[in-house]
């Protein structure tokens, strides 16, 4: 479980959302997708276009030129003797690549995102078509989408203590700013809200879902509306892994000379550490995220 504290403006946090669920299509995963805001259907019809190898070395090469220009008046304060010297490698060598790249300015062509199964859940038309749902103290959306989950891992055979005939998959799960208003939930609009246990309660039973299932699952959260930080705490300490994205716009990072280069901050919160009690702690603390022409990259 993938858990992503939403930069103010959702710019950045959306585009991570986005690669991730680009990731399942270039992968051939299965893909369910939940949002109370955007369709799913457009979500998909702008996950950004894989740069599949030979693209992606031109890609990374017209990148490349492009910093090198902006270093070139750095490089006259450069002493002569370390001018010359060959730069490290900025990118990984293809042996040891490890997933893809995307072109955040194009979007995926429709053969692509159309050869793989997904499944959408649009809280709105959720709404519409079954108006009553028995739920136990939860709220009613989180209660419709865990039923919606629960029915697609049983039935699309991704149950895993349940053996199963056909060739195994991964199905990989986006659920778009949950806890915000328009999931109905209060928490980010009080401080006491009235079901303060609606979200860890949905988040108990997900994670019981996916550790049985041959699942992945990223949430956004709106997590900077959020005033009760009791909440925070107890959603990190559900989850497996927790990033949060600070966006410089607006703040006072923006015109710091420091951070001209980048364009908001990543925090790495919590590392998956397996069968261990304690959580496991990133080595760098200091990570930030800028988006040139055509990539988003986290340095």
């Amino acid at each position: 479980l993938v858990f992503t504290e939403e930069d103010k403006y959702g710019l950045y946090s959306n585009l991570l959302f986005k690669c991730f669920l680009a990731e399942g299509v270039v992968c051939g995963h299965d893909l369910f997708v939940a949002s109370a805001k955007d369709h799913p259907d457009n979500i998909l019809k702008e996950l950004p276009a894989p740069l599949l190898d030979d693209t992606h070395r031109n890609e990374l090469g017209e990148e490349a030129t492009a910093v090198k220009s902006e270093d070139f008046q750095d490089s006259m304060k450069i002493a002569w003797r370390y001018q010359n010297l060959p730069k490290m490698e900025a990118s990984p060598t293809t042996s040891t690549k490890f997933g893809h790249y995307y072109d955040v300015s194009k979007t995926m062509s429709p053969e692509l995102s159309q050869s793989i199964k997904w499944h959408s859940f649009y809280l709105p038309e959720e709404l519409s078509s079954q108006p009553k749902m028995k739920t136990c103290n939860m709220n009613s959306a989180y209660a419709r989408l865990l039923h919606s989950l629960q029915r697609i891992i049983y039935q699309e055979g991704f149950d895993g203590s349940d053996p199963q005939k056909k060739q195994k998959n991964i199905l990989r799960i986006g659920i778009q700013s949950l806890g915000s208003m328009l999931w109905g939930d209060d928490i980010c609009s009080s401080d006491t809200p009235e079901d303060i246990h609606s979200l860890t309660k949905f988040l108990y039973v997900l994670r019981g879902l996916l550790r049985k299932s041959l699942s992945a699952c990223i949430i956004t959260v709106p997590a900077h509306l959020i005033q009760n930080k009791a909440i925070m705490e107890r959603v990190t300490n559900l989850s497996d892994t927790v990033v949060g994205l600070e966006s410089f716009i607006g703040s006072e990072r923006e015109t710091n000379p420091l951070y001209k280069d980048y364009h908001g901050l990543v925090h790495v919160h919590q590392i998956p550490r397996l069968n261990s009690l304690i959580c496991d702690v990133s080595d760098t603390k200091d990570l930030a995220f800028r988006l040139k022409r055509k990539l988003f990259t986290i340095e």
